[in-house]
Formats: structure tokens, sequence, C-alpha cells
């Protein structure tokens, strides 16, 4: 038996706990957690875009302040939309844990323990970039501030500190700042939680929807292989075709399990894409414009197209996957001997062939379908608005 929350899982469970969202822990204390972080989340955004309304809106003022704000706002929408949804990811995951409960052959046991193990080595990586990157903006932030103490006292109060972000709290900035930028990284860290928490979740179940595709494939090989030619007993043919039964059943719940997931966070997907070729776009621009005087807006804004394009090519590579190894499935019928089986097994294998004319992929909205074509696609789109924006600068 594999249990969903044994020792490939507690990074992930963890990380879920931490911002109240973990599906089999929905006490007063998560929905406390759901509120408290909802609405620190929702200042983080209201505060980066007060200074349209305080000050005098310019072309300049308008992408200096969305190029950040885009970015802040795939934490709120991706935190509510899986707390939306988390009774539909607890049902999941429990149709998932039958499904793995059923297993009994051992290949087939290795099999799933094998993208287990595949799914922790995403969380751990996904979780160290997320340190990481707090880290890395934290530390260029003092940097930036430790070089205006450093300079001389005339030229310091032309280069007063200030965040890479604008905002405005509606209090002296200067005396408050250290307060201010306190707020600024409560709400990055738990955006950068909530954010490598849902993507490892996501990824976690994806993989092992991946795993009950290459059990299909396995099951499909292991039922061709049973050697009918020199031994042709009823006994046999009930093996095959069990075993090619079996093949689709599993093949079938895999789809279904990725489809229903897909189509609850369909909306959040359209959303995270909508916002990240705009954060793209925008610190592309950021980047273009910026002088060799101001490095550490550079960075920044180097490091926000970093992180919006590291998500997209996960996502579109972890739909790539799903769909290689549908494809897998397909392949695998096709080389079998199944020319060698019986009549009636042969017509079960080109039924089963059949089902590869309507290519399966992971789509939103029937516009988007996860994959590298996507991503590259995605990129081009940020490149060419990126082109727009500078063209009428």
């Amino acid at each position: 038996m594999i249990h969903l929350g044994a020792r490939y899982y507690s990074l992930n469970r963890l990380l879920l706990l931490a911002v109240g969202l973990w599906p089999y822990q929905q006490s007063k204390f998560a929905q406390f957690q759901f509120i408290f972080f909802s609405a620190t989340l929702s200042a983080g955004i209201i505060f980066q875009l007060t200074p349209l309304i305080v000050l005098k809106c310019t072309s300049d003022l308008v992408t200096k302040v969305l190029s950040s704000a885009s970015f802040f706002t795939t934490f709120i929408i991706t935190y509510n939309a899986f707390r939306l949804n988390i009774e539909v990811v607890k049902k999941l995951l429990m149709e998932l844990q039958h499904i793995l409960n059923e297993l009994r052959d051992k290949n087939e046991i290795a099999i799933a323990e094998k993208y287990s193990c595949i799914a922790n080595r995403y969380t751990i990586a996904l979780a160290a970039l997320g340190v990481c990157g707090i880290f890395v903006s934290i530390i260029v932030q003092f940097w930036s501030n430790l070089i205006n103490v450093d300079v001389p006292m005339n030229i310091s109060h032309q280069r007063s500190r200030h965040l890479f972000i604008i905002t405005e709290y509606f209090v002296d900035q200067e005396k408050y700042f250290y307060l201010i930028l306190f707020h600024v990284y409560v709400v990055f860290s738990i955006g950068a939680t909530v954010m490598v928490g849902i993507g490892a979740m996501l990824i976690t179940y994806f993989q092992h929807t991946c795993g009950m595709f290459r059990i299909a494939s396995y099951r499909i090989e292991h039922a061709m292989s049973i050697d009918i030619l020199q031994n042709i007993t009823l006994k046999n043919k009930i093996l095959m075709i069990e075993g090619i039964i079996y093949a689709v059943n599993i093949h079938r719940q895999a789809m279904k399990l990725s489809k229903h997931l897909l189509y609850a966070f369909e909306i959040l997907m359209f959303c995270l894409i909508t916002c990240g070729v705009v954060c793209v776009s925008i610190n592309l621009f950021q980047i273009a414009s910026s002088d060799g005087n101001n490095v550490e807006e550079f960075l920044f804004s180097f490091f926000l197209v970093f992180a919006c394009v590291t998500y997209m090519f996960i996502a579109n590579y972890i739909g790539q996957i799903i769909s290689d190894h549908n494809n897998h499935v397909f392949s695998t019928a096709y080389n079998a001997q199944w020319y060698r089986a019986p009549i009636h097994i042969q017509k079960m294998i080109l039924f089963l062939l059949q089902r590869q004319t309507k290519e399966f992929t992971l789509s939103v909205g029937k516009l988007f379908h996860a994959s590298m074509e996507c991503f590259a696609t995605l990129v081009k789109t940020s490149v060419s608005y990126f082109t727009v924006i500078y063209s009428t600068r």
C-alpha cells in the first residue's frame, strides 16, 4: 500500500499546513490562517496600487506599479482558488489513494513508488528555489540600502532609502521604512510559500497520474507477454483479456483524474497565464528602460521575469510529460505482438489504439494546451507585448 501522507509527502503537508491549505486538516485555526493570509496578501496589492490614485498617473508610473503588482496578484489568486476548491482536491486525493490501495502487483507498486520519489524531488527543488528567491531579494534590498548609507553625506539626501516596488501606505515612508519593508517581505514570503506549496501539490498529483499511465503500459506488456501460442489454454486467454481490461481501466482513471483537477483550477490557470504574460512583458520593459546606475532595480525586474518564466516552464513541462505518458500507452500497445494473439484480443487492442486518434492534453479553456510548444508560445507572446510597449515609449 502506498499512502499519500507517507514519507514522500511530509514536505507537501508542511508547506500547505503553513498557509492553512492542507486538505485533510481544515480546523478553525486553518480558517483563521486563511482569513489572515488573504487579508495580508490583499493589503500588499492594495498598497502597491494606491500610488496610481495619490501620485500623478504617468506611463512610467503605471508600468512601474504593474511590474510588481501583476506578480503579487498571482499570490492572492492562487491562494483563494485553491481554498475554494479544497474539498474537490481532497476528494480527488482520496480517489487517488483508493486506486493506489488496489495495487497488488509488486512491479506496479514499484512504479508508483518511483513516481512518488520523483514528485518528492520536484517538491524539494521548488522549496529550495522559493527559499533562495526570498533570501536573494532580501540581500539585494539591504545591499542597496547599505550602498545608500555609505555614500557621502552631501549626496545621501538625494538617495534616500527606497523599496524596489512603489507603495503608498499614507505614512512617512522614510520614518516607517523598516516596518513597510517588513510588511512587503511578509507578503512576499507568504506568497512564495503559497506558490511553492500549491505548485508542489499539483505536481505530486500529476506525477501519480503519470505513474498510472505507466502502470497501464506495464499491464499491456504483461498481458501480451503471455505465450499463448505454445500453450493455448482458456486460462491464458482469460489472463490476457483481464490484463488488457485492467490496463484500459487504470488508463481511463488516469485521464479522468487529470481532467477533473484541471477543470477545478481552469479559471486559476487562465488568470495565472494572463498575469504571467503581463508580468514578463512589463518587467522586460523595465529591464530595457533601466539605466546602468540602478543595478538593484534591474536585478529585481530580472528576478520577477525569471520566476514567472520558470513557473510557466514547469507547468507546461508537467503537461508535456502527461501527454508523453499517455502516448506511451498506445505505443506500447502498437509495438506489442498483438497480431499473434487471438482475434477477439486483437479487436480489443485495435479498439484501444483508436483512442489515440483523439489527442489527450491538459487544456485551459481549449485555448492553451500544456506542452513545451505552449510554453514557447507564451514566451513569444510576452516578448511581442514587450516590443509593442517599448516601441510606444
